[in-house]
């Protein structure tokens, strides 16, 4: 029903006006990682490892399958650049489409701060990009900022698109593990791994790894804490607009068989009669036909036996403080409303969607054109991410004896008069440059109050990363999330706390999708 993978254009707006000033400095000691020997450069006091492989090339008759070891390399490896960005199309923004893309691209990067045989805490980032496009190396990740504040920073690619959650019938006759779809998720895993086996050798701590990600990223998050492969991999979590909650009799393509039935509908649109014949086909060529509608997870028997919601209603997710929320503007960069009008506002939101339950539709009055103009964004924000944040977040505080920190991303970037996105507001995405305090990649009339919050949010985000709390001298108190109907951490200038936003409507989801899956009120 919903498009949880959306706007992987938008980030591209950071790629375009990025830069980095730090010159490179005399190479530092190589470190012994479990393939060999690998040697960073050093980059305004940090030692950065750019390009570094975790897993072997899925290439060739890899292609659709599990990550494999990585073989040994002889002699010193030099990180020094970083690698191609997975195989996609990329978009019409200007920007967005990385300089290279290959379909060897299972590698990460380190920023990692000076230390004395400290053992620091990492930081894991998953891009976002609707699981179809995205690169770890875009400019607005880069962990220098964040690193500089005493963490190691690793940056995670993984396969996209038709690549990276093709399922087909044959795949999951030839898997081990009887299941197909989701290996852009295994390379998570993957990397996850490499982790815990290699950063105590760059000063890192496998005892004190947080996951995080946006969009799709943070989808990727609820993914992984819901799976049985990933315990012990990681001790905190960090989910900024995205999560896959909602009930699978509204989202049918996420189970495995509904999944290897597109997998066959895009095979037959590229006119490749079997798993040889795809394999055989350069990576290029798996771009066309149908392959926009292939790129989500899939409920299969090994990644993820039960959907998300399941597993953290039942208490059996990674029992991990999370720190996660949304944007107050979500939908405004997703969806152009210039021609949404009263008279055609359900037929409109079936065509983008498909059938909504009535009580979801009258919960957000479209009498007026101005009315529906306002109702197609709060209903699509409260679709794609507000009731999913929401219910992770009161799920986890009630099945969970770790802390839960919610907050709702309130402050409008200064975007330039006069362009396409003056009046975006705090739209998805928004939040990403306070986070990792790069408010200089974008030449923007930033005003102190957003110098501020980016300090502020950068603060919060690695406290977090080193204690699993935001909370640290000189900053707002943040109290942790108890399900309540307050308790959100509202983030701008300056920060407050209040009560969940929207929470009436958010209720109607809740009892619509709750008579969907068959339970009754306040079952969880």
């Amino acid at each position: 029903m919903k498009l949880h993978a959306v706007a992987g254009w938008v980030v591209g707006l950071a790629a375009l006006f990025a830069f980095s000033t730090e010159p490179a400095v005399a190479a530092p000691k190589p470190v012994r990682v479990d393939s060999g020997w690998l040697e960073g450069v050093g980059e305004g006091g940090l030692t950065v490892y750019k390009g570094v492989p975790f897993a072997a090339a899925p290439t060739g008759d890899l292609r659709w399958r599990e990550p494999q070891p990585l073989a040994a390399w002889s002699g010193k490896r030099t990180a020094d650049s970083y690698a191609p960005a997975c195989m996609q199309s990329g978009v019409s923004m200007p920007g967005e489409t990385p300089s290279a893309i290959s379909e060897d691209c299972l590698y990460l990067n380190l920023w990692v701060p000076k230390h004395r045989n400290a053992r620091l805490p990492v930081l894991v980032w998953i891009h976002g990009g609707g699981y179809s496009n995205g690169s770890a190396s875009m400019p607005l990740y880069h962990g220098d900022r964040l690193a500089r504040r005493g963490v190691i920073v690793a940056t995670v690619a993984y396969r996209l698109g038709v690549l990276g959650f093709l399922a087909h019938p044959e795949l999951t006759r030839e898997s081990e593990h009887a299941t197909s779809g989701n290996y852009g998720l295994l390379d998570q895993v993957a990397a996850l791994r490499w982790i815990q086996r290699n950063i105590a050798a760059f000063g890192g701590d496998p005892a004190r790894v947080t996951i995080a990600g946006q969009s799709a990223g943070a989808m990727s998050v609820s993914v992984l804490m819901a799976s049985p492969q990933t315990l012990g991999l990681f001790q905190g979590a960090i989910a900024q607009s995205g999560g896959v909650f909602e009930p699978l009799q509204m989202a049918p393509s996420y189970l495995l068989a509904n999944a290897e039935h597109d997998g066959e509908k895009y095979a037959a649109s590229i006119g490749a009669k079997s798993l040889s014949a795809l394999r055989a086909l350069p990576a290029s060529k798996l771009l066309e036909g149908g392959a926009g509608a292939i790129g989500h997870p899939v409920v299969d028997p090994y990644l993820l036996p039960r959907a998300p919601y399941d597993v953290f209603a039942s208490g059996q997710q990674a029992k991990v403080p999370v720190l996660l929320g949304s944007n107050a503007d979500e939908a405004r960069a997703l969806t152009d409303v210039s021609r949404v009008k009263a008279a055609t506002f359900a037929a409109d939101l079936e065509r983008s969607f498909g059938p909504l339950p009535a009580a979801i539709v009258a919960a957000y009055p479209h009498g007026t054109d101005a009315q529906a103009r306002r109702a197609r964004l709060d209903l699509e924000r409260d679709l794609r991410f507000g009731w999913d944040m929401w219910a992770w977040a009161r799920l986890s505080a009630k099945s969970s004896r770790a802390s839960v920190f919610f907050y709702n991303f309130a402050q409008r970037p200064p975007f330039p008069p006069g362009s396409p996105y003056e009046d975006w507001g705090a739209s998805h995405y928004a939040e990403l440059w306070y986070v990792f305090d790069h408010l200089e990649q974008m030449p923007w009339t930033w005003t102190p109050g957003d110098r501020r919050l980016a300090d502020t949010m950068a603060s919060y985000w690695t406290n977090f990363v080193k204690s699993g709390n935001p909370n640290g001298r000189g900053l707002p108190t943040w109290p942790a999330y108890h399900g309540s109907d307050v308790g959100v951490m509202f983030l701008r200038d300056p920060p407050g706390i209040g009560g969940v936003p929207g929470l009436d409507r958010l209720r109607v989801f809740d009892t619509v999708y709750e008579a969907v899956r068959g339970v009754g009120p306040g079952a969880h």
